[in-house]
């Protein structure tokens, strides 16, 4: 690590967001505190040919700027990613530095997000709004489907998933998970490993998948698994789009198999104009807005880490890259 704790942090930032991460960090370090004086922002940019590689021990980067200049730096220790995504990172063969990933941040907007789309579709709201809309307007009872005595299933359940248990609970849902290592977690009534996804797909009624992009995620999420969930089911993919067969979910829907597809994220983004998902009619596109991370969010992770860098410490969030997450 540094050989003094005196000498000034210097830090590389690479991001699409790079001037307001460094706002904020610069808001942040405008307090009293020896740490945050000894924090040196060399260089804030979004474009990857500004960055002198030769140079960098400490990055703070988006995923996907930093897969273009990790290879050439040869004396970086630590890149503090500024997402919760970052297959770009662990694909690469360098792995000698430290990664740490963006966590702890992500709970309280997924936790909107994901209960915005299940209430929008257990309140029937498209069929008000259509009798409402009708000439002349229509009074009647739609059907509703409440979500209280339901089960909630959580593909991915890790810290961003557990913030969505307590929200489940109040509603009086059930929830159950998914995990590679299917260990028991606080809130969860069961949960499986992904080779028992047609058992999991059995037991919910609507589901959240929030899966990071790994080899064992990719189409997880296919013909298999739609033919065992209920014709009610609604499904919303705020993970990765590499986790579904893009095919067998549109066939699943024309066939009935779920209610409807809440989609944020894609294996291809922007996701193109020609793609059928855009003009399905069982299929709500989000443009991966579901839980963007904030300037202040992200300076406030690296900051912490950053203490404990100084001081040889442990760093948080840290990222595995034979695990792939």
């Amino acid at each position: 690590m540094n050989e003094s704790a005196q000498k000034p942090l210097k830090v590389v930032i690479l991001s699409n967001e790079a001037e307001q991460i460094a706002e904020s960090i610069r808001d942040k370090t405008a307090l009293p505190s020896p740490l945050f004086q000894n924090i040196d922002i060399c260089i804030a940019t979004d474009n990857p040919d500004n960055i002198n590689c030769d140079n960098i021990e400490v990055l703070l980067a988006d995923p996907n700027l930093a897969a273009s200049v990790i290879p050439r730096c040869q004396h970086l220790k630590w890149c503090q990613s500024t997402w919760a995504g970052n297959a770009p990172l662990l694909n690469l063969k360098k792995t000698d530095y430290e990664l740490t990933g963006l966590k702890g941040v992500f709970g309280e907007l997924m936790r909107e997000y994901v209960f915005a789309y299940l209430l929008h579709f257990a309140r029937n709201i498209p069929a008000f709004a259509a009798n409402q809309n009708a000439e002349p307007p229509v009074w009647h009872a739609e059907t509703r489907f409440p979500l209280n005595g339901l089960t909630l299933g959580i593909i991915g359940l890790g810290n961003i998933g557990r913030a969505l248990i307590p929200v489940a609970h109040s509603f009086g849902m059930k929830v159950i998970g998914v995990s590679r290592s299917a260990q028991p977690v606080d809130g969860a009534d069961a949960m499986y490993m992904p080779s028992q996804i047609t058992q999991f797909a059995e037991n919910v009624d609507h589901v959240v998948n929030l899966m990071p992009d790994t080899s064992h995620t990719q189409q997880l999420l296919s013909k298999r698994f739609f033919d065992h969930l209920k014709p009610h089911s609604i499904l919303i993919n705020a993970g990765r789009g590499s986790a579904i067969d893009d095919d067998a979910l549109i066939h699943a829907l024309d066939e009935n198999r779920l209610a409807h597809a809440v989609l944020d994220v894609f294996d291809h983004e922007p996701l193109p104009a020609t793609h059928p998902f855009w003009h399905h009619p069982k299929i709500t596109v989000t443009a991966h807005t579901a839980a963007e991370s904030q300037a202040e969010d992200v300076a406030q992770v690296f900051l912490d880490n950053a203490e404990r860098y100084i001081n040889h410490q442990p760093l948080r969030y840290k990222l595995d890259f034979m695990k792939g997450y």
